[in-house]
C-alpha cells in the first residue's frame, strides 16, 4: 500500500509542476506586445502573444494620405507584420513546454498536426487587395446601410 501511495504522490507533485509550468506560460503569453508601424509613422498595429489586434493607432494625416481601401490594406498588412513579430516570441516561451517534436509556430496557427492539403483548401476564395480597386474607386461617400427593410415598413 505505501508504494501505491509514494506513486501517487510523484504523480501529484508531476501534476503540480506541470499546473505551475503552464500558469507561467500563460502569463509570459499575456505579457507578449508587439508592434508595426507604416514607412511614414501614420498607422501603428500591435498585436498580444496570440496575433488579437490590441491597439491601432491612425494618425490623422493618414486620412489625407491614405485612399479608405489604402488605409485597409495598410492596416492588415502591418497587423500581419506584428502577428508574426508576437508569434517569434510566443513560439519562443511555448517551446520548452511542448514535447520535443512539437512545432510552436504551427501550434500557435492551429495546424500542427495537419498535412499542407488540409491547410490550403483548393477553392480557397481571393480576399480583394487594395491594388483591386481602380484608381477611380472611393468609398467616402457611399451608403453601407441597408435600409430596404426600413422602406417597406413606412
Amino acid at each position: 500500500m505505501t508504494d501505491h501511495r509514494d506513486e501517487v504522490e510523484q504523480l501529484l507533485a508531476e501534476y503540480r509542476r506541470s499546473r505551475e509550468q503552464l500558469a507561467d506560460v500563460q502569463q509570459q503569453l499575456t505579457a507578449i506586445s508587439e508592434s508595426a508601424s507604416s514607412d511614414d509613422g501614420l498607422v501603428t498595429a500591435t498585436v498580444g502573444g496570440r496575433g488579437v489586434l490590441t491597439g491601432l493607432t491612425i494618425a490623422e494625416a493618414a486620412y489625407e494620405r491614405y485612399r479608405p481601401a489604402e488605409l485597409a490594406a495598410q492596416i492588415v498588412r502591418l497587423t500581419g507584420a506584428a502577428t508574426a513579430k508576437a508569434f517569434t516570441g510566443a513560439s519562443e516561451v511555448l517551446a520548452p513546454a511542448l514535447p520535443q517534436d512539437t512545432d510552436p509556430q504551427a501550434l500557435l496557427l492551429g495546424t500542427a498536426d495537419l498535412s499542407a492539403d488540409e491547410i490550403t483548401p483548393a477553392d480557397r476564395a481571393h480576399a480583394p487587395a487594395a491594388d483591386d480597386f481602380g484608381d477611380d474607386e472611393s468609398f467616402e461617400d457611399a451608403n453601407w446601410i441597408d435600409d430596404s427593410e426600413w422602406q417597406r415598413s413606412r
